[in-house]
């Protein structure tokens, strides 16, 4: 899962990206976008670990892509290399300042910058569309094309995103190569002072987010930073004066999660435990490929356990001798947290 992060200049989005990755990429750094890889929490995964004492133990990551800020301060819009590095993306996180910047020589507007940045997406994409339906009126077009294609010109005229649009609606397998933005999933980030760490979402953006079928949360990446130079033990304690429960990266990633609508089964043995990341609604057959194209290819059964019920017995054996253990076949729906053993052969 590929994450951008986007943001006007002086939102913090650099530093919001360094705390993330525990990366040292400077501000204001050019053109380039930088990666960083974060492993996603599981608490599932720690406790399989603890039990089964791996060689290896493999959470699912996340990889965090810090855009360049070629959409400054003075929402000109963005550039042709920013759109299609954004494009790129699975999730876009736009990073929104609320807090005083003495570089800049104006006032945090994070509901201005937000709407600018809704804006700025929604012609975007209404600028590939009607080109697209420009192209139709001079060459042989399919028609079921031309009518998605009206579809999604209406929908964003109606300022809404293409994101709103159901799966029943829209046949995104044949839109791919078009990468529109205001289809990809959409997190807000309020990047605020450490004073106001714990302060909602004010009700303007809170409000709009729904319509917008976007998500959003509040963080303070100076807080972050510091949070991610402490020991696990001091960190609980700075976290309970601050009054937040967990970090962000915790929070980030469970709404990352969320957008996508991932879930994420487990592989445990003296060799390794893992997590994989799939799709909600990932069938045991396609679940198998994730771990070795030779798994689906050759799909005999699954042996499917949750974890939920493996805790309680700590073991496979006693488990199944419970009644808690399923043979499942290739059209079974893999449920988040299940364990899987797969059965193939090729």
């Amino acid at each position: 899962m590929r994450i951008g992060l986007v943001g006007f200049a002086g939102s913090g989005k650099t530093t919001v990206f360094n705390t993330l990755t525990g990366l040292n990429v400077p501000i204001g750094f050019g053109g380039e976008v930088h990666l960083g890889t974060v492993k996603v929490p599981d608490a599932r995964i720690d406790a399989l670990s603890a039990m089964f004492s791996p060689k290896k133990t493999t959470f699912a990551e996340i990889v965090f892509s810090d855009i360049p800020g070629e959409h400054g301060a003075e929402h000109k819009g963005l550039s042709g290399k920013a759109l299609q590095q954004i494009r790129d993306q699975d999730v876009i996180c736009l990073v929104l300042r609320a807090f005083p910047n003495p570089a800049l020589d104006k006032d945090a507007n994070p509901e201005g910058d937000f709407e600018a940045f809704v804006t700025e997406c929604l012609f975007a994409d209404l600028t590939v569309i009607e080109r697209r339906l420009d192209r139709a009126k001079k060459e042989k077009m399919d028609p079921l094309e031309v009518s998605a294609f009206e579809l999604m010109k209406a929908t964003l005229e109606a300022e809404q995103p293409l994101r709103s649009l159901p799966p029943l609606a829209l046949d995104r397998s044949k839109l791919t190569g078009y990468g529109f933005l205001t289809d990809r999933p959409l997190m807000v980030v309020m990047n605020r002072s450490e004073q106001e760490a714990t302060e909602p979402l004010p009700k303007a953006i809170a409000d709009r987010l729904p319509a917008l079928h976007a998500a959003g949360l509040v963080l303070s990446a100076s807080v972050e930073a510091e949070i991610a130079t402490m020991e696990p033990a001091d960190q609980k304690a700075f976290l309970d004066d601050l009054g937040l429960s967990e970090s962000a990266i915790t929070r980030f990633i469970r709404t990352a999660y969320g957008l996508l609508d991932l879930i994420s089964f487990f592989t445990v043995g003296t060799d390794e435990v893992r997590a994989w990341p799939i799709l909600r609604g990932t069938k045991a057959r396609q679940a198998a490929g994730k771990i070795h194209s030779d798994l689906e290819r050759g799909f005999i059964r699954a042996d499917v356990l949750p974890y939920e019920q493996f805790m309680i017995y700590k073991s496979e054996s006693a488990a199944r001798d419970a009644g808690h253990h399923k043979v499942e076949g290739k059209d079974y729906l893999v449920a988040d947290g299940d364990i899987l053993n797969i059965r193939f052969n090729v």
